[in-house]
């Protein structure tokens, strides 16, 4: 192991040359501290200036080469004080603009001067015109030599210009040339089996690519080299969560017995008004497997809105507690907590299983008293929120944690409920009804088993969807009314840009009194997420027993509602979110057995990124589908809630358009999984002391 982390480049960058404290202060804003960091700073993109390109040939868009003679300068006075300079090489003429400029340089811009110039070919008043192009005077007894490779366009940073990237990454290429800037971990069969460069060739070539490379590869991120590096990166990740995975199948768990099904589990179903449909069936019989091994059972359960995932749950939490076992259900919010603790109550307490509640609101006497139930092993079961993470809970005998929405928690805060569990690990089983595509599961929850809720209960219709312009807003009104005198629920949703949560209530309230005093004989209700959790769980039980029409809410109601008779969801300014967000508030309708509708009202005019999410809105119920549009657009940090956290983050790969290497990836981690030094090495590369789950 030391071998390869002492050979790794741990060199500093300030070993190069021209790198001082202000320097190297620069570049750790961008987490560049070694030469190995530097040399892994990839550029942007590329620019072509190996060869002169003729005046005549040139089409607007080009970046290009020109070498070109000075006709004529002169300073222009319109709305902006320009310095015009015609040029001309013998096959056609352009125009060259500086907007900053000073009589000196006016002066060395005679007729008669030859330049070589470098920039974009943009459509002018009269011709083609580069705006401030890079340019140098030319002598006739000797002419410079054009660039030998590609220039590079490096990602930068206040006081770091161009040219001092490509001084810097110069040096670290004549210290990878000598070889010992960067050792290659991935054995000689790895390379030839998946035919993928060296990794010191791949990192000279993509800081000087040849001149004869395709320019449109690179800018894919399809060539070789720079799938040589995603893979890397890639197996990296894989390897950490592999790690963990095995590290956690080191403890001991509670073993449930496969018989359990026939007690207390059979008499929860028993009492279910509804039979489970086939996938259902199918993850609860993977589960009570996995709580037959001996180890800690980590599953992610996932499937779309109203698939059933809690009803599962309930099943696991039967398990474990018929063999006198604790379980806990944590959910990220107080009001999709209450909707777990409401369905948990009606399940389970007619079986004599007292269900307990624990929230951050639980003060004094009250939340003492649950502490102490818990400890003691009294209380069986409890739902919560966060504060169930707190040091001050103790379980007597916790058995299993059910976690929802679990991208909204990370690994951390997840792998810390395994210490209640005292002597042995608690189970986990996590649930998302964030449909999240494959690719990006393969990736991000590589540490956990898959699980797959792909089926409606039966009785579902799917959502019709339309997109309207709020210039129709009259319209929709008079719809939302007719809905509700039919007898029917309606939801109206409404989000602000803003990221003020009083101006989000604010606009609700507002909202609220428009449509009462619009359609007086609604009953209209109001909840957004500055009320007081008492007061919230009113207006929601109010509007699931029908004595609401019409509830006015913010994206509070995105999860946790499940009201049958809703069959109407108006979304304003649904452009403004995300698709996997209104996924999950078209969710909320479609839940009975009657024709449901979202309407999404926009404000226009739309941008293209809102229409294509619109349009994908509109034309697909199917989540999983939502899921790779989403991906595709808005990338995985974002789906996944890890934007903020730094989980999940790439430096090279991209899990939309390296997906096809996520199989190889997964398949060669299992391979190297027996050589724990390369494993470490790999880690460290990749994630260094940044996310460590191998020492978790």
């Amino acid at each position: 192991m030391d071998a390869l982390r002492d050979s790794l480049a741990t060199q500093p960058v300030t070993a190069l040359k021209g790198v001082g404290p202000k320097s190297a202060e620069r570049l750790a804003r961008l987490g560049i501290e070694s030469v190995q960091d530097l040399l892994f700073h990839l550029p942007l993109r590329y620019q072509d200036r190996t060869r002169v390109v003729p005046v005549g040939s040139l089409r607007p868009g080009d970046q290009a080469v020109v070498e070109v003679e000075v006709e004529q300068a002169d300073i222009r006075f319109g709305r902006r004080r320009s310095l015009l300079v015609k040029v001309s090489d013998g096959t056609g003429s352009l125009m060259l603009r500086f907007f900053h400029f000073s009589a000196a340089q006016k002066q060395a811009l005679a007729r008669g001067t030859r330049l070589r110039c470098f920039g974009e070919v943009r459509n002018g008043p009269a011709q083609y015109e580069l705006v401030h192009p890079e340019y140098q005077r030319l002598q006739d007894d000797n002419p410079a030599p054009v660039e030998e490779a590609l220039t590079p366009i490096y990602p930068t940073t206040e006081g770091m210009h161009q040219l001092s990237w490509r001084d810097l990454t110069d040096k670290a290429l004549v210290l990878l040339q000598a070889g010992g800037a960067l050792q290659e971990l991935l054995p000689a069969p790895v390379l030839r089996r998946f035919a993928l460069p060296s990794l010191p060739a791949a990192i000279e070539l993509l800081h000087r690519p040849p001149p004869d490379i395709s320019l449109q590869l690179l800018s894919d991120k399809g060539h070789p080299a720079q799938r040589r590096l995603a893979f890397e990166e890639l197996l990296a990740h894989q390897l950490s969560l592999r790690l963990l995975r095995a590290r956690q199948r080191q403890h001991g768990a509670p073993v449930v017995a496969a018989d359990t099904a026939n007690g207390l589990a059979q008499r929860l179903l028993e009492g279910l008004p509804f039979h489970l449909t086939g996938a259902q069936a199918r993850v609860a019989a993977q589960i009570l497997r996995d709580l037959g091994n001996g180890y800690p059972m980590m599953r992610l359960v996932q499937g779309d809105v109203g698939c059933g995932k809690t009803v599962v749950a309930a099943l696991a939490a039967a398990y474990l507690i018929q063999d006198g076992w604790q379980v806990a259900l944590m959910a990220p919010t107080e009001l999709l907590a209450e909707q777990h603790r409401n369905n948990f109550v009606e399940w389970f307490e007619p079986l004599g299983i007292a269900v307990g509640w624990l929230s951050g609101r639980h003060k004094g006497k009250r939340r003492a008293a649950i502490l102490e139930a818990l400890a003691s092993g009294e209380l069986p079961l409890v739902v919560g929120t966060h504060a169930l993470f707190q040091e001050d809970v103790r379980f007597a005998r916790l058995g299993l944690a059910i976690i929802d929405e679990q991208h909204r928690f990370g690994v951390h805060q997840r792998l810390a409920l395994r210490n209640k569990g005292g002597e042995l690990t608690p189970h986990q089983l996590i649930m998302t009804a964030t449909p999240i595509p494959r690719t990006l599961a393969m990736t991000a929850y590589a540490d956990l088993d898959l699980s797959v809720i792909d089926e409606l209960p039966p009785g579902r219709t799917p959502v019709k969807t339309v997109v309207v312009s709020d210039q129709r807003r009259d319209e929709i009104i008079r719809r939302v009314g007719e809905n509700c005198r039919q007898g029917r629920q309606a939801y109206w949703v409404c989000t602000l840009i803003e990221e003020s949560e009083a101006l989000q209530c604010q606009a609700a309230e507002d909202t609220a009194a428009l449509l009462a005093e619009t359609l007086p004989a609604l009953r209209v209700g109001l909840v957004h997420g500055r009320m007081k959790a008492a007061e919230k769980e009113a207006v929601m039980q109010a509007f699931k027993a029908g004595d609401i029409d019409l509830l006015v809410a913010t994206t509070v109601i995105e999860v946790g509602m499940d009201v049958p008779n809703a069959s109407l969801m108006v979304i304003e300014n649904a452009e403004r979110l995300g698709l996997a967000q209104l996924h999950q508030l078209r969710g909320r309708v479609g839940r009975g057995s009657q024709e449901s509708h979202c309407v999404l009202m926009y404000h226009p005019p739309l941008g293209q990124l809102a229409q294509a999410r619109l349009g994908m809105m509109r034309e697909s119920t199917d989540g999983f589908a939502i899921a790779q549009k989403d991906l595709e657009l808005r990338g995985p940090g974002e789906v996944l809630g890890t934007r903020q956290t730094g989980e999940v983050q790439f430096r090279i790969a991209d899990l939309v358009r390296d997906r096809e290497l996520v199989p190889q990836v997964q398949a060669l981690a299992d391979e190297l999984l027996r050589d724990e030094d390369l494993v470490q090495a790999l880690i460290h590369r990749w994630l260094g002391e940044r996310v460590n789950y191998s020492v978790v």
